[in-house]
């Protein structure tokens, strides 16, 4: 087997943190030439592309990916030593890239990881933002799953799989006063003011269809993409709303809010999106294998 050159490894350390070639070089206090010279090198070495130019960037290729992964790995490893003669703490680690809706259940996002939390060995890396950047960053290899209530449409040019990862039923939510007693559903939906997810939610579609087949205008008196927001409003009593009842269930446990009416044909969807990868993250299997068919959704956990 051939050995590796650590020098050229080294090169592809820098140029992958940078993503440039002249921030690589001007680094590394050499030539954009050299660099490039070193990163073929390897690139033949290993048998694989490494990377992929886009413009005046360098994106890494999923083998890219896992080459830095090891790098990582290979040069932490190297200051470990250091630190452990020289008696500093330092500690060697995997990584789970995870992007996120900036929107999305955080205990969602805790149950999708809770099975590498006790781990010591393991560093999770959660990315919050709008669902086309997060996809884009995974498709250049800087995320291993991306975290959605909404699944990406699929087509030859983005084959996204989402792994569908719980479902929750969606009810109408508020205070015991704005319920009241004995009133019937539709009554409340055209008398109260309703507290709604955005259009671009999975839930609102069902609303609105549902609305419209009653023929009730509501006053909405507000539209929110975070239900922690929606969770803070309902609180207050600003109105009644459409949420999954996982999201307030400590103030429907104490008795703070009440659930009116649970609708038999809503749910929101969880799902985690990934693309075929030839190498993948083995943190990611172990957090998809928990919730395989067959086991238990991860309610005790939501919101």
């Amino acid at each position: 087997m051939n050995d590796l050159n650590f020098h050229h490894l080294r090169y592809f350390h820098v140029v992958a943190h940078e993503g440039n070639l002249t921030r690589a070089a001007e680094r590394l206090n050499v030539s954009q030439s050299a660099v490039s010279t070193q990163i073929r090198l390897l690139e033949e070495r290993l048998g694989q592309r490494l990377f992929e130019r886009r413009g005046k960037r360098l994106l890494l290729t999923e083998a890219g990916r896992i080459a830095l992964d090891h790098a990582d790995a290979i040069f932490a490893a190297g200051e470990e030593l250091v630190n452990t003669l020289r008696e500093r703490p330092s500690s060697r680690v995997q990584v789970l890239r995870i992007g996120s809706l900036a929107t999305l259940s955080r205990n969602f996002q805790i149950g999708f990881v809770r099975r590498l939390l006790e781990r010591d060995d393991v560093e999770i890396v959660i990315r919050s933002g709008a669902l086309g950047d997060l996809l884009r960053q995974l498709e250049a290899h800087r995320l291993d799953v991306v975290l959605a209530n909404i699944a990406p449409p699929r087509d030859t040019a983005t084959p996204w799989i989402s792994h569908v990862i719980d479902e929750q039923p969606v009810s109408l939510i508020g205070t015991v006063d704005r319920i009241g007693e004995n009133i019937g559903f539709e009554l409340l939906l055209a008398r109260e003011p309703l507290i709604l997810p955005t259009v671009e939610s999975s839930i609102r579609s069902g609303v609105d269809a549902l609305l419209e087949r009653l023929r009730i205008r509501p006053r909405i008196v507000a539209e929110v993409d975070d239900m922690a927001m929606i969770r803070l409003l309902v609180r207050e009593g600003a109105g009644l709303a459409v949420v999954p009842p996982i999201v307030v269930r400590d103030e429907l446990l104490n008795g703070r809010l009440a659930e009116a009416y649970r609708f038999p044909d809503l749910r929101e969807t969880f799902c985690a999106i990934t693309l075929p990868r030839r190498f993948p993250n083995p943190l990611l299997v172990t957090c998809l294998d928990g919730f395989a068919p067959g086991k238990p959704a991860m309610t005790a956990g939501m919101r």
